[in-house]
């Protein structure tokens, strides 16, 4: 499959991004975030899933999801041989990656850029079972106005699940981590925050 990459190809360091359901690989959210976070310890690699590559708007089913993000990780693997291996996405990128680290993808940590605690319009059916079985760390980046994903819900969530969580809240944020011109900054100011954060945290997992 077609990889689209940011950074050193020396770097030891490799973080995978996936898109989000209604956006792909060369999306300005995804592009920022890949070119501000590439540099010569880290490279960030994008991908498509299927269904975008084929022009299809909805999403494929999740075991064909799974499938795909796993067969990026054997070829990232493949290329680079990365000393230190971090999963995520945008949204429903990272909830993919998020599952197969729990059937046993092996990774340093994972890094979810707001990730849907619930689906569109149903905040009683909260998708957190599986997050219990991941035992590296884990990066939840999030705004303070993202509706799939609030704050007090995740607080909960890291705490029954007894997560190996960090948090980064992003003020007047929302699921995509933009903000209003009342917070006093640019979105583009919210987005470094959010990379500040993520690439600080990567250089701390091991």
């Amino acid at each position: 499959m077609n990889l689209l990459w940011d950074g050193a190809d020396s770097a030891g360091t490799v973080l995978v991004l996936a898109h989000g359901a209604g956006a792909d690989m060369n999306h300005e959210y995804m592009t920022y975030f890949a070119q501000a976070l590439g540099s010569d310890d880290l490279a960030v690699c994008r991908f498509n899933f299927r269904y975008t590559d084929e022009r299809r708007r909805t999403p494929d089913k999740q075991p064909v999801l799974e499938t795909t993000y796993n067969e990026i990780v054997e070829q990232v693997r493949a290329e680079r041989s990365p000393e230190k291996l971090v999963l995520g996405g945008k949204s429903m990128g990272g909830r993919i990656a998020s599952h197969i680290v729990s059937e046993g993808t092996a990774v340093n940590g994972l890094v979810y850029l707001g990730y849907p605690l619930h689906p569109p319009g149903r905040p009683d059916r909260i998708r957190d079972a599986h997050l219990q079985k991941i035992k590296r760390p884990q990066l939840f980046v999030e705004g303070t106005r993202d509706p799939f994903c609030p704050l007090d819900t995740l607080a909960d969530v890291i705490g029954k699940r007894r997560l190996k969580a960090d948090v980064v809240v992003i003020k007047d944020g929302d699921h995509s981590l933009k903000v209003r011109k009342s917070s006093g900054r640019t979105t583009h100011q919210a987005w470094d925050e959010a990379i500040a954060a993520i690439a600080t945290w990567i250089d701390r997992i091991k």
